[in-house]
């Protein structure tokens, strides 16, 4: 079954990927790949790493002719910052300076001293340069090559901004989100869907670096085209909105998820769930809304899956916060490195990237195959299967 990995950190040579199980035979449009890499590095409120890399793969394997093989692919997003780090981040012993060079001051929010604690370490670089969020270029372009595979069965994924702090989209407006909005949505700094919002959101995030600080928000992402029937009831692990809220979670500085589309209205449950139908030239169930988000039970039931990712404001601050030098054990106010004001527009990207993920893994389980064709012919099977019950 499909599965991938990730290695590298932050300042290191460069990020390395392994894809397992991919099917053979599915195009691959590298300009595709990079232009998610873009996105993930777009977006207001960036900060200064992101003029320095400009992200691109180098595909190594499982690749030939722009197709897949049905072999592991391996590539590699190299870190043009490097060269400034070649020595803080050498693979070779005893560098020279390296004890002076030690980080032993923890920030807060940051995984610095729990993971020093955990792998009993003396020196905090060696938490922060995989802790950081430099690891999820690899996770996007492992969902650029998933939508690939999705796309070729008719299942497109997007994302947008809900939320910047208190600019929030109206429930009306996001009741007429849909994919026609996609060029809308990538031409908005914000990612938002609803242009009317794009200054307001502009001037949340110029307030919060007026005042050194940081703000977050919640983004949405939206898979259409999935056919009823991904995941499962029949065990905890194998349910749909469990696996994607796990996935989400993953993400760093993600908070909260949320499926569907209803829960911050708090209704009444016969205003909440959906109603079906069945549409007899067709011969298919439907609903006429969608407040389970595309799952009831932990299956996909053929809606549009909706799922949203809750961002808090990220810990680096220009307004350094209180912590304690893990050697010392010495009060100090933690130090400011470059940083980020705002990720939710790019955090948006990444969530696409897992959902991605998720979702071709669970079209393998449910259809099978060592090629693109024969999941096409299964799930083909499957849905006319469908229509004659």
């Amino acid at each position: 079954m499909l599965r991938f990995l990730t290695s590298g950190e932050s300042h290191g040579k460069g990020l390395v990927s392994i894809i397992e199980g991919f099917p053979a035979n599915v195009p691959v449009d590298i300009s595709f790949i990079n232009s998610d890499l873009k996105r993930r590095m777009g977006g207001y409120g960036r900060g200064a790493r992101m003029k320095i890399e400009s992200d691109q793969i180098e595909i190594y394997s499982g690749v030939r002719h722009g197709y897949t093989l049905g072999s592991p692919i391996a590539f590699l997003v190299q870190n043009r910052d490097w060269v400034n780090w070649s020595d803080i981040m050498s693979p070779e012993p005893n560098p020279e300076g390296a004890k002076e060079r030690r980080v032993t001051r923890p920030r807060p929010g940051h995984a610095d001293l729990v993971g020093a604690l955990k792998y009993q370490l003396d020196d905090m670089r060696n938490v922060l340069e995989r802790s950081s969020a430099r690891e999820t270029t690899s996770r996007v372009a492992v969902g650029a090559f998933c939508k690939l595979l999705l796309r070729e069965l008719g299942i497109q994924i997007y994302s947008h901004v809900v939320s910047i702090k208190e600019v929030r989209v109206s429930p009306e407006q996001l009741e007429k989100v849909s994919s026609d909005l996609i060029p809308q949505i990538e031409s908005s700094e914000m990612r938002c869907c609803d242009p009317s919002l794009d200054e307001a959101m502009k001037e949340a995030v110029d307030k919060a670096i007026e005042k050194g600080d940081t703000i977050g928000g919640t983004f949405e992402v939206r898979a259409t085209g999935v056919p009823p029937g991904l995941g499962s009831y029949v065990h905890w692990d194998r349910k749909l909105d469990g696996r994607l809220a796990q996935a989400i979670m993953s993400i760093n500085a993600l908070k909260g998820v949320e499926v569907g589309s209803g829960l911050g209205s708090d209704p009444y449950g016969s205003q909440f769930h959906d109603e079906i139908f069945y549409d007899g030239e067709t011969r298919e169930f439907y609903r006429k809304t969608n407040r389970a988000g595309g799952i009831e039970g932990g299956t996909s039931n053929g809606e549009e899956i909706i799922v949203r990712g809750i961002v808090k404001p990220i810990p680096t601050l220009r307004r350094p916060l209180m912590s304690v030098d893990f050697q010392t054990k010495e009060p100090f106010k933690a130090q400011y490195e470059r940083s980020d004001t705002c990720i939710v527009p790019a955090a948006g990207v990444i969530g696409e990237a897992m959902v991605t993920i998720v979702l071709a893994q669970a079209v393998q389980e449910k259809f099978g195959g060592d090629t693109v064709g024969e999941i096409q012919s299964n799930l083909k099977n499957y849905r006319n299967t469908l229509r004659e019950m």
